[in-house]
């Protein structure tokens, strides 16, 4: 079969690039026919040491390591591609682990003509113990969490607008371009964008799945999702067409806070305002947070999910604002 790259940019992977490493050697895809290529960002926690240790272990499987000196996602994405040798090539994370049929099912789908970027669903698992991790796992597959990334609880196949990861033709690059580094998040959709805008398309396959370990804590929730708002709006500013309503729901939510509290120092009609926004939305969050618990018999789910939830909320709507009052 046609060498395939999997390029996979990481940084401080220690927990979980062996669980990777050990899921693409069990891949069904012909092992002779497969190169990963690991683009760091200087990594300080022992992951080159494990990565060095696992080809020592394992010297049938082709490992190349890369340096990643901007660290930073689309800057490591573009040097592993440089550097990659394959006619295909896919995309994963270094805290994921794919099914043992991924890089199968990911290249029948290009050859076959599906997509032009084909990827798969989540399968959404805790990033640490305890009932936090626990929750933060279920909200970033909730509804109410994961907006209309199909990707994330959907189980029909059809074309969509993004992939998590994907998988592509090597020569797709040098037609539309390699990613962009001065989007630090939200690389791998400006990239679809301009795929769609070239006339390609993107194909969603459940039955393509991996594992994604959501984020351990709420404090590493609440980075990551200020940075995906901040950096969506700066996409935003190229490609403003590409806003979903449901994504303007956390901006305009927070700012809606923001403006009522301000008045409601003022004036007490705001302030009433204010407590009647707040009820019906930690009303909504709450029953939610129930439906979760009896759904999956997980008491904790009642008070884990709507904190998550808030916590996604907030950070997500503070970040697009802040990007806002930055760029002007």
């Amino acid at each position: 079969m046609p060498l395939t790259s999997i390029i996979i940019p990481c940084y401080n992977e220690a927990a979980t690039i062996r669980l990777l490493l050990e899921a693409i050697r069990c891949q069904t895809y012909p092992l002779a026919d497969l190169e990963v290529i690991i683009a760091d960002g200087m990594s300080s926690d022992g992951t080159k040491q494990i990565v060095s240790e696992y080809q020592r272990q394992f010297p049938e499987m082709t490992i190349r390591w890369v340096e990643n000196p901007k660290r930073i996602i689309p800057a490591a994405l573009n040097a592993a591609l440089r550097a990659a040798r394959g006619e295909w090539v896919v995309r994963l994370d270094a805290h994921s682990v794919p099914a043992p049929d991924y890089v199968e099912r990911c290249v029948n789908g290009l050859r076959s003509g599906i997509g032009d970027n084909v990827g798969g669903v989540w399968d959404i698992r805790p990033g640490g113990p305890g009932w936090i991790a626990q929750s933060i796992a279920v909200a970033a597959a909730h509804p109410l969490g994961a907006g209309d990334a199909r990707y994330r609880y959907t189980s029909q196949a059809g074309e969509v607008d993004t992939v998590p990861f994907g998988s592509y033709r090597r020569d797709l690059f040098e037609r539309i371009g390699f990613f962009d580094e001065t989007l630090l998040t939200n690389e791998d959709y400006e990239l679809n964008v301009r795929l769609r805008k070239s006339g390609g398309r993107i194909y969603l396959d459940p039955a393509i799945r991996t594992v994604y370990f959501a984020r351990p804590n709420l404090s590493a929730l609440a980075k990551q999702y200020w940075r995906y708002g901040f950096w969506k709006q700066r996409m935003l500013r190229r490609y403003a067409e590409t806003l979903r309503w449901r994504q303007a729901l956390p901006p305009l939510f927070v700012l809606s806070l923001v403006v009522l509290l301000a008045l409601g120092i003022f004036f007490p009609v705001f302030r009433w305002l204010l407590a009647a926004e707040l009820a019906v939305y930690l009303t909504v969050l709450l029953a939610a947070g129930l439906a979760a618990a009896v759904r999956k018999k997980q008491a904790f789910l009642m008070i884990g999910l709507p904190l998550a939830l808030i916590t996604m909320h907030i950070s997500w709507g503070a970040g697009f604002l802040a990007s806002l009052l930055v760029s002007r």
